[in-house]
C-alpha cells in the first residue's frame, strides 16, 4: 500500500512541477550567477543561445532560449507524449524566467572555480528536472527521445552535442573561454548522469559456493532480496554447481558479504554496480 501511494505520488502534477521549478532555479543559479558573469558558454540549446546573446547583444538570454526551442518542441510534440510537451513547456518558461528573474552573482574570481560551480549546478539542475516526467525544452527533448529509443546515455549526448557547439565557437569567442566552457560542459555531463542514476544505482552480486542454498536462504530472510541460481561448472573439478545471482541496494552489500562469508568463509563474491534496475521492489519504467 505504501508502495502504491509513492508511485502515485511521483507521478502527481504537483510533484513534477515542484522538480521542474527547483531543477529551473538551481540551472538558472549556475547560468546568470556563475557563467554568464564569466562569459562562459553552457552546452546544449542555453550555450547556443549564450553565443547568439554575446555575438548579437540584442534581446535577453531568456528570451533567445524561447525562440530557439519552437522547432525543438515541434519535435516533441511528435516524438513524445503530450504529457511530456505539456511539462516541457512549463519547463521552458520556469527556466526562461528563472535566467531573467535571477539577478545576482556569486563572488567568484577564478575561472576554474566557476568552471566547477557553473558545470556542478547546471547538471544537477537539469538531472533534477530529467527526474520529473518533462524536460526544460532544448536538448533535454531530443536527448530523452534517443535514450527512449536508442539507449543513448543523456550525459554522452550533450557532451557529443557541445564538442560541435564549443568547436564552431571558436569563430566568436576567445579560445580560453571556449575551453573553459568545454570543461565546464563535462563537468555539467558527469554531474547530470550521476544524478540521474544517484536513486536507481544498485548492486549486482554473484556468489559461487558449496552452500548455495543455506546462502540463498540467508539471503531472503535478512536482506528481503530474491535469488536466481545459475546452472555453471568448474572449469578444474567438472563439478555443476549453482551459481547466486542477486540484486541489492548498496547500504546492502556488507550485510549480504557478513550473511555469506559467515556461512562459507569461502565463497567467491564477485559485486558490480549497475546504474538502472527495473522490476519488482526497485524502479519503474518512466514512462514520458
Amino acid at each position: 500500500m505504501k508502495k502504491f501511494f509513492y508511485h502515485q505520488f511521483i507521478s502527481s502534477v504537483l510533484w513534477n512541477l515542484f522538480l521542474i521549478t527547483a531543477g529551473s532555479i538551481v540551472f538558472g543559479i549556475g547560468l546568470k550567477a556563475i557563467a554568464i558573469p564569466h562569459g562562459f558558454i553552457t552546452g546544449g540549446i542555453s550555450g547556443l543561445t549564450l553565443l547568439f546573446y554575446y555575438v548579437s547583444g540584442l534581446m535577453s538570454p531568456g528570451l533567445w532560449y524561447l525562440i530557439v526551442n519552437v522547432p525543438i518542441f515541434l519535435i516533441g510534440w511528435i516524438h513524445v507524449s503530450r504529457r511530456f510537451f505539456l511539462y516541457s513547456l512549463y519547463g521552458m518558461a520556469a527556466l526562461s524566467m528563472a535566467i531573467d528573474l535571477i539577478g545576482f552573482t556569486l563572488p567568484i574570481r577564478e575561472p576554474i572555480l566557476g568552471v566547477l560551480a557553473g558545470g556542478v549546478l547546471m547538471g544537477a539542475g537539469t538531472g533534477i528536472i530529467l527526474h520529473s516526467l518533462g524536460s526544460a525544452g532544448g536538448m533535454d527533448i531530443v536527448a530523452i527521445i534517443l535514450n527512449q529509443k536508442f539507449n543513448v546515455r543523456m550525459g554522452t549526448f550533450y557532451f557529443a552535442f557541445n564538442i560541435v557547439l564549443f568547436a564552431f565557437s571558436f569563430g566568436f569567442l576567445e579560445a580560453d573561454l571556449v575551453l573553459y566552457s568545454l570543461f565546464m560542459s563535462f563537468i555539467s555531463s558527469q554531474t547530470l548522469d550521476y544524478v540521474l542514476t544517484i536513486f536507481n544505482q544498485r548492486k549486482m552480486v554473484i556468489i559461487i559456493s558449496d552452500c548455495n542454498d543455506r546462502i540463498s536462504r540467508e539471503i531472503h530472510s535478512r536482506l528481503r532480496r530474491g535469488v536466481t541460481f545459475l546452472n555453471g561448472s568448474g572449469a578444474y573439478t567438472g563439478r555443476d554447481k549453482k551459481i547466486i545471482l542477486t540484486v541489492i541496494h548498496n547500504y546492502q552489500l556488507k550485510r549480504l558479504e557478513e550473511a555469506a562469508l559467515s556461512i562459507d568463509p569461502e565463497a567467491f563474491i564477485i559485486t558490480e554496480n549497475t546504474f538502472n534496475v527495473l522490476g519488482r521492489g526497485f524502479s519503474r519504467r518512466k514512462v514520458y
